[in-house]
């Protein structure tokens, strides 16, 4: 089983509310749901019903159009046409793509009601949005987000429980890890590269050929796309426009998305839908602009200027390298080896993202134009302490990929909004250190900010 960190809120979930609540899982496509549904169902229940709405055999889909509303002959059909016995409070009922049956949402009310069994639903959350329309959303139904799997994920998949344990006590003395940064980092690299799709985690676990990994990253890429021309019903190519220019402006040294670098004099007005549908779908991550760093970030929130980052690096990487071609090892090894300057700092930047929407974090940055040099200045990351305790809250964040590096950004905006700012950070791929009140963190460390 690939250990997966939604499971203890699974677990929680079906300790604290007894059946009061159903659960819907949702995210994007090929994150793991089913699977990570299913095992929790066979560990945790004496028995279970999956009814997988994408594949719904006649005599099942009989049960469901004839007797969803009648919730006792219902529950005796479903019985006995999956062949399993339910117990009382001791089974769990999995409508799997529930998106494909929107009635079997609505009924969550009368069966959460009934108390007998627990309920959890899955789904893409593009298509369980659509196909609402006609139906009373449950009260009764509590969301969740899953995401791809994070670095410690990543590590447990490899067989390795130790790292991540040793990586955060180093973070909570503040002390370099010395010897082992090196290690670290490589290990790093590998999920770098690999990204956090579970598919592609298991192709790399089985095989250690990044080449084959990268034929099943190319396979979700390519199930993306389909599920573009499947679920946009307008404006399909503006979409598709959008998600085929994030490697190229991610590639820029400012990574704001400059809607003139797919069509001369568009305006975000016409390709707003086109952002939030790739948003909700989960392929990506935006971050937007902040005004300036003060408590409740989202008050500041600049609508009219936003970065869009990837929701997966791994998928990044396949997205962005010659898509007609899979990738050569000579590609990977530069990966690995971190000597694809060229390309790397899009990279970076999007893993941090990725790590910190993990972490629970809003994204925001911060951006200053101006024709005088020292007021000009970019903070990639812009994150919240998670309790207030005083008026300095706000951490700003830089991410740097090279080994060289200046810092007169951050060093103009700490002198502006001194009285705002907690602890300043940069994550670099060099070990811990603390200089003159910055604190320099290997990039590992990011999920523990």
């Amino acid at each position: 089983m690939m250990r997966r960190k939604i499971y203890d809120s699974l677990l929680k979930w079906k300790n604290e509310e007894q059946g009061r609540v159903a659960l819907l899982i949702e995210g994007a496509r090929r994150v793991g749901k089913s699977y990570i549904v299913e095992e929790f169902a066979k560990k945790e229940y004496r028995s279970y019903i999956l009814v997988d709405f994408s594949h719904l055999g006649n005599a099942m889909k009989q049960v469901f159009d004839e007797y969803l509303n009648e919730t006792e002959t219902f529950l005796m059909f479903l019985q006995n046409v999956a062949g399993i016995q339910l117990y009382n409070r001791e089974s769990l009922i999995i409508f799997d793509e529930v998106q494909k049956f929107p009635n079997a949402r609505q009924a969550i009310k009368h069966l959460v009601a009934d108390g007998r069994f627990d309920y959890i639903e899955t789904g893409s959350l593009v298509s369980i949005n659509e196909n609402t329309e006609n139906i009373l959303l449950p009260s009764e139904e509590r969301p969740i987000q899953m995401l791809p799997m994070d670095f410690e994920e990543f590590l447990w998949a490899l067989g390795d429980d130790m790292t991540m344990p040793f990586v955060k006590s180093c973070f909570d003395k503040q002390m370099p890890l010395g010897p082992m940064h090196r290690k670290v980092m490589t290990l790093f690299r590998q999920y770098l590269i690999v990204g956090g799709m579970p598919q592609a985690v298991l192709a790399y676990i089985e095989t250690k050929n990044f080449q084959r990994v990268d034929v099943v990253k190319r396979d979700i890429l390519s199930l993306y796309r389909k599920s573009i021309d499947k679920h946009v019903k307008r404006n399909k190519e503006k979409v598709k426009a959008v998600w085929d220019q994030i490697p190229g402006e991610l590639q820029k040294h400012e990574k704001k998305f400059s809607l003139a670098d797919i069509k001369e004099g568009a305006r975000y007005r016409n390709y707003e839908t086109s952002f939030m549908w790739l948003k909700d779908a989960r392929f990506v991550n935006v971050c937007n602009g902040a005004t300036e760093p003060q408590v409740g970030l989202k008050l500041k929130r600049d609508d009219r200027t936003f970065k869009c980052y990837m929701g997966d690096t791994g998928l990044l990487i396949a997205h962005a390298f010659d898509e007609k071609a899979i990738q050569g090892e000579e590609l990977y090894q530069k990966l690995l080896l971190g000597k694809l300057e060229i390309n790397e700092g899009m990279l970076v930047e999007n893993i941090v993202a990725q790590m910190f929407v993990a972490s629970g974090h809003t994204l925001y940055f911060y951006s200053a134009n101006s024709d005088i040099k020292e007021e000009r200045m970019e903070i990639d990351f812009l994150i919240e302490k998670p309790t207030l305790t005083n008026a300095h809250n706000i951490c700003p964040v830089e991410v740097k990929s090279g080994k060289n590096y200046t810092l007169s950004s951050l060093k103009k905006f700490v002198s502006r909004f001194e009285e705002q700012l907690h602890t300043p950070y940069v994550i670099h791929t060099k070990d811990l250190k603390k200089v003159d009140g910055v604190v320099y963190l290997p990039i590992y460390m990011t999920p523990l900010l």
